[in-house]
């Protein structure tokens, strides 16, 4: 049992594949759009129910109910090394555009 007042993730399905706008590339049409929100339950539930949480603006949403004291997890993708460099060129560019001031 979750009691009223646990920080919780929810999850809702936004829209289902066929209800995605056709000017989307095909690989994204073919899955749902998701939406996960974490908040303040509302009432005392089970993993899995449908619940209601209040955000930390104070926005009510409604999803099923699939963490208790969720995790963190930023992640910004695979590395890109040619962003790597990039950082360097442009101090090196602006470098050179204070030297012409």
């Amino acid at each position: 049992m979750v009691k009223i007042g646990e920080w919780v993730q929810i999850h809702q399905i936004v829209l289902n594949p066929e209800e995605r706008p056709d000017h989307l590339p095909e690989d994204t049409k073919k899955v749902p759009l998701e939406l996960w929100v974490k908040g303040f339950l509302n009432m005392d539930s089970n993993m899995g129910d449908e619940v209601e949480i209040t955000t930390l603006t104070g926005r009510k949403v409604k999803g099923k109910l699939v963490d208790v004291n969720p995790k963190y997890k930023y992640d910004f993708g695979e590395c890109v090394p040619e962003l790597l460099k990039v950082g360097i060129q442009l101090r090196g560019i602006l470098e050179e555009g204070e030297s012409n001031e």
